[in-house]
C-alpha cells in the first residue's frame, strides 16, 4: 500500500456503511444486515464487492432505482422450492431472506431451490454459497450479472452477463470448499477497480469490436467481457442465466438494465440459491472426513516445476479473511477519497 492508503478495521467499515444506509432512509436492522454482508465481501477479498459499491448503491437510491422499503414475500412454494420476490429492495436482503428460506426448507425437504425475482446486486456469489455451510449443507448460487458485458460466441451484441456461480461445499478439520466465478475471465467488477487504481488490465480479460486485446479498464465500454474456456464460458453464461434470470421471470438478455449507468431502472435481478442437506444423503462426519482426505491429496500432489503450491477453491479466501480480521482490511487511497466524498454528501461520520 502506499503512502495514502491504509488498513480499516471490519468494525469501522461496518459501521460507516450502515451510517450510510441509514441516512439515506433505510430502516437501521436493514441498513446493519447489509452493512454487514458487504464488510464480509471485503473481509473475504471481494473488493470489487464490497464498500467499493456503496456509493453506486447510494446514486441508485438516490435516483429511485432501489426500493428502500421492500415487502420480500413468497410467490410461489412447495416443500422443496420457492420464488422469492425482492420487491426491489437491496439484493443483500433479498438474498439473505433467500438463503434463509432455502436452508429452512432443505432441514425437511433434504434440497430446496429457491428463484428471486425482482431483486437488485447482492455482492459476491460467494456470500450467498457460504450460508448453508453454516448449517451442514451444501450451497450452490447463481445469478444474472447486473450490466451486459459478454457477446454470445462469435457475436458482437452484448446480451449476456458475467452471470456468476459459487458452490460451498462444507468440510472437518480443512476450510470449507467454497468457488466462486464468473462465467468470464475477469468479474466486471476487477475491471471498475483497476479502473479506480489507475491499473492496466491483463490480456485475456476483454477485446474491443476488431476482437484485438483490450487492456485500459477506462476504455472498458467500447469492449467485451471474454468468456472462461471460449465458447464453453459462453454456454454456461447462457444456461445460468435462463436458470437465474429467465425461470424466475427475472430480466434476461435485452431486458437487463446496466446498473453502472442507470441509476432510475430497476434491474429486476434474478438469482438460485440451492441447499443441499449433507445429512440426508450421507453420515455427516463421514462426508466432512472424506472431503478432509479428498484436500490434503490434492493440496500434497506432485507439483509441476516452478508451482509453489496446489491450492482448492476458497484458499486464498480463507487466508484473506484470517489477514484481514488480524490487520484489518487494505483500502487504496481512491476508494479511501470517494468514500470521504460520500460522507461528506450525506452529511455523517467519515470513517475513523
Amino acid at each position: 500500500m502506499n503512502a495514502e492508503s491504509r488498513r480499516v478495521k471490519a468494525a469501522e467499515l461496518q459501521a460507516f456503511i450502515t451510517r450510510a444506509f441509514v441516512a439515506i432512509g433505510i430502516s437501521a436492522p436493514e441498513a446493519a444486515s447489509i452493512a454487514e454482508l458487504m464488510t464480509r465481501a471485503d473481509v473475504n477479498g471481494s473488493d470489487g464487492h464490497g464498500v467499493f459499491r456503496l456509493p453506486q448503491y447510494i446514486r441508485r437510491i438516490k435516483g429511485g432505482a432501489v426500493n428502500i422499503k421492500p415487502a420480500i414475500r413468497i410467490e410461489r412454494e412447495a416443500p422443496g422450492m420457492a420464488l422469492v420476490d425482492g420487491d426491489n429492495g437491496m439484493g443483500h436482503l433479498v438474498m439473505r431472506f433467500a438463503a434463509e428460506k432455502a436452508i429452512e426448507k432443505a432441514k425437511s425437504a433434504g434440497t430446496a431451490w429457491v428463484g428471486v425475482k425482482a431483486s437488485n446486486h447482492a455482492g459476491p456469489a460467494s456470500l450467498y454459497a457460504s450460508m448453508p455451510i453454516e448449517h451442514d449443507m451444501i450451497g450452490l448460487y447463481l445469478a444474472v450479472g447486473n450490466a451486459n458485458h459478454l457477446a454470445a460466441w462469435g457475436g458482437l451484441d452484448m446480451l449476456l452477463s458475467t452471470n456468476p456461480i459459487a458452490v460451498g461445499i462444507p468440510a472437518g478439520a480443512e476450510p470449507a470448499i467454497v468457488l466462486d466465478m464468473a462465467t468470464t475471465v475477469a468479474a466486471y467488477g476487477k475491471v471498475k477497480t483497476a479502473a479506480q487504481r489507475g491499473e492496466t488490465m491483463p490480456e485475456g480479460w476483454m477485446i474491443d469490436r476488431q476482437g484485438q486485446p483490450l487492456t485500459d479498464p477506462k476504455r472498458a465500454n467500447e469492449g467485451l467481457l471474454l468468456p472462461i474456456g471460449g465458447y464453453k464460458g459462453y454456454g454456461l453464461a447462457l444456461i445460468f442465466g435462463l436458470l437465474a434470470g429467465t425461470l424466475n421471470g427475472a430480466a434476461m438478455g435485452r431486458d437487463v438494465v446496466d446498473f453502472n449507468n442507470d441509476d432510475t431502472t430497476a434491474t429486476n435481478t434474478g438469482h438460485v440459491i440451492v441447499a443441499i442437506n449433507v445429512a440426508m444423503f450421507r453420515e455427516l462426519g463421514e462426508f466432512k472426513a472424506s472431503v478432509d482426505q479428498l484436500v490434503r491429496d490434492i493440496r500434497n500432489s506432485k507439483r509441476l516445476p516452478g508451482v509453489e503450491a496446489v491450492r482448492l477453491p476458497g484458499e486464498q479466501s480463507h487466508a484473506k479473511r484470517d489477514a484481514h480480521t488480524r490487520l484489518g482490511i487494505p483500502m487504496p487511497a481512491p476508494l479511501l477519497q470517494s468514500l470521504a466524498a460520500l460522507a461528506a454528501e450525506l452529511k455523517i461520520a467519515p470513517l475513523a
